[in-house]
């Protein structure tokens, strides 16, 4: 089944114009549950309810606020919050080139395949590779349902990926945190380490290697439901595919913010996927039983 894009637009950088297409490079394979009644089986609805009036409202008499102070609001209408988005625009506008390893992981968010849209094979290729051979990602401004994003363009196996971007104000300090600096190392604790590093070494990331094999996989949950997965209603009508309201683990989704940092970004990015794309943002890695174990492993944590 083909690919559908999302949107439509154009790399413009100089005096070149590239016409492409967005395309979600990321799906999530995690199964959601839905809150049902225990007593009767039947899934659970939400009401909005005010608890000064001590009624419940109606969607139609719900407004957007913002909170300034504790439970201090200031109402904000439909067309106040259409005038703060950015001008709409279709160009993907090219700001800086620089090198991929300047680029730190923790700035990158979601990501994009971008295609050629009609006309564009020839100039999207060109720059595809001449990326790929200057070792080097393109740094970009770029309007996405109504908000501007710095966006990263990089080569990927053979063509283009687009990643959205964290501001640098997003993203915090990592002195809030307590890493242990005061601690002393001896010089041969730290070759004890590289022995370590060096005996569960690979020549390159491959994702692959890494499947969920945990209790949340959907094959999981069906087999084991049975039947019964198709109907479970005391009333006999059909039972509800797992929606978006509850996760596994009964809890609700929400947004994820940015990942610990890691130092650097490894040069094989121009040419495979990193973790966020294989699938695995918001994944637990489960050790497998297929992979082997560091016998020396504990000795580490021992130090």
């Amino acid at each position: 089944m083909a690919a559908r894009s999302l949107v439509s637009g154009t790399i413009s950088f100089g005096l070149v114009a590239i016409p492409i297409r967005l395309y979600p490079a990321v799906v999530s394979e995690r199964v959601s549950f839905h809150l049902l009644h225990a007593k009767c089986g039947s899934r659970i609805k939400y009401q909005t309810y005010c608890p000064v009036c001590d009624q419940v409202v109606d969607r139609e008499d719900l407004v957007k606020g913002y909170e300034f102070g504790k439970e201090q609001y200031i109402r904000v209408t439909e067309d106040e919050l259409e005038a703060l988005e950015g001008e709409a625009s279709k160009d993907i506008d090219i700001v800086e080139f620089v090198p991929l390893a300047s680029v730190d992981p923790i700035f990158l968010d979601k990501a994009y395949f971008l295609g050629p849209d009609k006309g564009g094979a020839k100039p999207y290729q060109l720059l595809a590779r001449a990326l790929e051979k200057a070792e080097e990602v393109a740094v970009a401004r770029f309007i996405l349902r109504g908000k501007e994003s710095v966006v990263l363009i990089r080569p990927f196996q053979r063509g283009l990926i687009l990643h959205t971007m964290y501001f640098h104000d997003e993203i915090r300090d990592v002195g809030e945190i307590d890493r242990g600096e005061s601690v002393k190392i001896k010089e041969s604790e730290v070759q004890l380490a590289l022995r370590l590093i060096a005996e569960l070494a690979s020549k390159n990331f491959d994702p692959e290697k890494y499947d969920d094999e945990g209790p949340g996989q959907e094959g999981h949950h069906r087999s084991a439901a049975g039947p019964a997965w198709e109907g479970d209603r005391s009333d006999g009508r059909p039972q509800e595919e797992p929606g978006e309201a509850t996760r596994a683990g009964g809890s609700e989704e929400g947004e994820h913010g940015p990942q610990g940092a890691r130092q650097g970004v490894p040069a094989c990015w121009r040419g495979s996927p990193p973790a966020r794309e294989a699938g695995a943002r918001g994944k637990e890695v489960r050790r497998s039983s297929k992979l082997p174990a560091s016998p020396a492993t504990a000795t580490l944590g021992s130090m």
